[in-house]
């Protein structure tokens, strides 16, 4: 049976159905409870019926959890999402129509053996960050209903924080699916656009698009995005899975982390919120982070093309014949939004095109800097009436840290960063460039961790275990000392390997470095010694099957041996032939290669 107490966290989850304490049709009797216990709470538009549950319930128990990773998993699905044999509405009655096959992710999600439970509110065709745009009413937020729930995706979040579900899909174009996760103790993955399949999805932008995940913990949200990525070829806008541009870390040991100069953070007056934003930077650098402040003019001149520049065209584009047709049908703000849409011309297009292009081009150095760009996920939280007084304006200022991310190709997961104190939640996002995004779910992990002690607003506590445990299981640890360390030369032989850093670190203080300058790039040869200093490493995942061609590549006298680390952990690394150091210079006291080539430079 599931108990009051019982979390829907995948972990948790799937302990008890290992253990049989737990099956597939008993967690769904538990949830129908649930839900009817909240009664109206307008968190759902249309929900799967109870015999049709509890027979995928009972199909999934007849074939076992034997490669379903999902396997009897709850999850809730935005209204403008299409599950077969179900309506999408998009919060629109009159736009109502029965979905005759599944979208291509929830489809995947099906396949690896999770359960639909139904279809949740939003703002109208998704055109909002406020939640409360819905002639299906507004779901109050999870913490105190008089305040927003966030948007569009509101019945999405708070079924995952209520305890409906374990995990939901949105879709995010402005922020949609990061808003409501910091509004709701959540975590809000919005992955690389095109990285999820958006057919059989209501478009709102359809060139910005993306399918999001709200899940418990950022462990979850990684999860389900390994089950529902894919490259689909009917999507036109369907991307490839590949590796970041730049190397990210998988911990904040020595991260760059970018954050917007004090004079271009925004809180809208919330006395409380710019605390727990430095707090929480405060927090990351005690993990080891390095805090770089970050010009962030360019990213809000993005921010602005898309909802003062001819984006916001798309959404008329998208419900074109229905909006001229019956434009009385739609909610008042979605109306007026979209009917300004059409003053934008072919000119006004492609000027913003290339001024897009310009600010890609100017933002683009910045991550030679940092490797994570930290913001507040939104500056304040408001009440309903507040936004129903002035709906354009503080629905904008939500959209201050958001709006730019799909149009500069960057990946993001919105993560909790603690309360204030009448005890709502706030939130703080990671982004980085296209394809990091579990590398983000890593970082977003030991964020979450580091700030929040419960999920959602179950008040039930985080489960015992990390994202790195995961990931970093079925890969080989490097130490690099020298010209493979990010941004010299022969970094790529790691990269293009498809390697990602795992963290900066020193090794034990028992090595001392030379400088091999008979090498093309010139490459330093480290040696074990009883009498040496700590060496500046960074500490690399290196997928096994590359493992091997990456050593064959390397000449003498270097190879690969046991490196120590500062903290006592043994990983494999660079050493050099004792031999080939007589003669050459000894740069210990430089602490590390990087000090070494600097000063050459100088």
């Amino acid at each position: 049976m599931l108990r009051a107490e019982d979390t829907l966290d995948l972990q948790g989850l799937a302990a008890r159905y290992r253990a049989g304490s737990l099956r597939p049709r008993q967690l769904v009797e538990g949830l129908l409870e649930r839900i009817e216990r909240r009664g109206d709470d307008k968190v759902w538009i249309h929900r799967v019926p109870r015999e049709a549950l509890l027979a995928r319930a009972g199909e999934l128990e007849q074939r076992g959890p034997e490669g379903l990773p999902l396997y009897g998993i709850p999850f809730a699905i935005k209204d403008n999402i299409d599950l077969a044999g179900h309506p999408t509405s998009a919060a629109c009655p009159g736009f109502r129509y029965l979905a005759k096959a599944s979208a291509a992710v929830v489809e995947r999600l099906l396949t690896a053996g999770a359960i639909a439970l139904g279809k949740t509110n939003l703002d109208q065709f998704a055109t909002g960050l406020v939640g409360v745009r819905s002639p299906y009413g507004v779901p109050g937020n999870s913490f105190d209903p008089a305040f927003v729930p966030g948007g569009s995706s509101s019945g999405s979040a708070i079924a995952v924080a209520c305890g409906l579900a374990s995990f939901s899909l949105g879709t995010d174009t402005a922020g949609s699916g990061r808003v409501p996760a910091a509004f709701n103790n959540l975590a809000g993955l919005k992955p690389t656009r095109g990285l999820l399949s958006t057919s059989g999805v209501v478009p709102a932008c359809r060139s910005l698009d993306c399918v999001s995940i709200f899940a418990l913990t950022a462990a979850d949200a990684a999860q389900v995005l390994r089950s529902a990525r894919g490259f689909d070829a009917v999507d036109p806008f369907s991307r490839h899975g590949a590796s970041p541009a730049h190397a990210m870390p998988r911990s904040f040991a020595g991260c760059r982390i970018g954050v917007p100069r004090d004079d271009q953070l925004q809180f809208f007056g919330n006395p409380e919120t710019p605390l727990l934003f430095a707090g929480f930077v405060d927090e990351l650098v005690r993990l080891g982070g390095e805090k770089v402040a970050v010009d962030f003019t360019p990213f809000l001149e993005t921010a602005r093309l898309l909802y003062e520049g001819p984006w916001v065209a798309e959404r008329y584009v998208a419900i074109r014949d229905f909006f001229d047709k019956t434009p009385e049908a739609l909610h008042p703000v979605t109306r007026g939004i979209t009917a300004g849409a059409t003053r934008h011309s072919a000119i006004d297009t492609f000027s913003a095109y290339y001024r897009l292009k310009a600010l890609r081009r100017q933002t683009a150095p910045v991550w030679d800097s940092i490797d994570v760009l930290v913001t507040p996920t939104a500056g304040t939280l408001y009440k309903i009436a507040e936004v129903e007084a002035d709906p354009i304006k503080l629905n904008s200022n939500l959209g201050y840290y958001t709006n730019f991310m799909n149009l500069l190709d960057l990946s993001a997961i919105a993560v909790p960063a603690g309360f204030q104190k009448n005890g709502l939640p706030f939130g703080a996002t990671l982004a980085a460039p296209a394809f990091a995004d579990e590398d983000l779910c890593v970082l977003g992990g030991v964020a979450q961790r580091a700030m929040v002690k419960t999920m959602g607003a179950t008040g039930l506590p985080l489960p015992e275990h990390s994202i790195r445990e995961e990931t970093s299981a079925s890969t080989i640890q490097l130490a690099v000392c020298g010209a493979h360390m990010s941004g010299l030369p022969l970094n790529f032989q790691l990269t293009e390997r498809g390697a990602r850093l795992a963290r900066k670190s020193r090794t034990a203080p028992n090595y001392r470095l030379f400088a091999l300058t008979e090498f093309k790039p010139p490459r330093p040869g480290m040696v074990r010694t009883d009498k040496g200093a700590a060496i500046e490493v960074e500490v690399w995942d290196v997928p096994p099957a590359a493992f091997g061609s990456f050593v064959e590549a390397i000449p003498a006298p270097l190879g690969i041996g046991t490196v120590t680390l500062e903290d006592g952990q043994q990983v494999k690394g660079f050493l050099c032939e004792a031999h080939a150091t007589k003669g050459a210079r000894d740069i210990t006291s430089l602490g590390g290669w990087r000090n070494f080539i600097q000063g050459r430079a100088t």
